[in-house]
């Protein structure tokens, strides 16, 4: 799955007593409600986070899981959690798009009014349309 939006906060590295690390981001979804979304990249993929910055916009490659646990009084609980895997930069829409020039109307050619896909009888090609 992808999820795409705005960097809105990136946490600190947190370091665990068995050595596990992860860093948490907050993706703000491109949507008509947006959706301020928590994404954990662990171990090794916290690197990812290393050459982005908050106010960029990201697509993330996402994983989603789900665990089970049982309180000391018996009760189960649930819970999800989205981790990142992969993540690359997105350039704004207008940067994107290409620009050209405007042409003055002394350098635009005259538009031909033939139409190319038009039946000529004098043009005989032997194609059945």
């Amino acid at each position: 799955m992808e999820l795409q939006g705005t960097v809105k906060k990136m946490s600190e590295i947190q370091t665990f007593a068995s050595g596990f690390q992860k860093r948490e981001l907050i993706l703000l979804t491109q949507e008509q409600y947006p959706q301020p979304i928590s994404i954990e990249f662990l171990q090794d993929k916290i690197s990812l986070l290393d050459n982005i910055a908050e106010g960029e916009n990201v697509k993330i490659g996402i994983n989603i899981r789900g665990r089970e646990w049982t309180s000391p009084q018996g009760e189960v609980k649930y819970f999800n959690s989205i981790t990142g895997w992969r993540l690359e930069k997105v350039m704004d829409n207008v940067a994107a798009q290409p620009t050209q020039a405007t042409p003055t109307s002394a350098a635009t050619p005259a538009a031909s009014q033939e139409n190319p896909f038009s039946s000529n009888e004098d043009d005989d090609d032997g194609l059945p349309f």
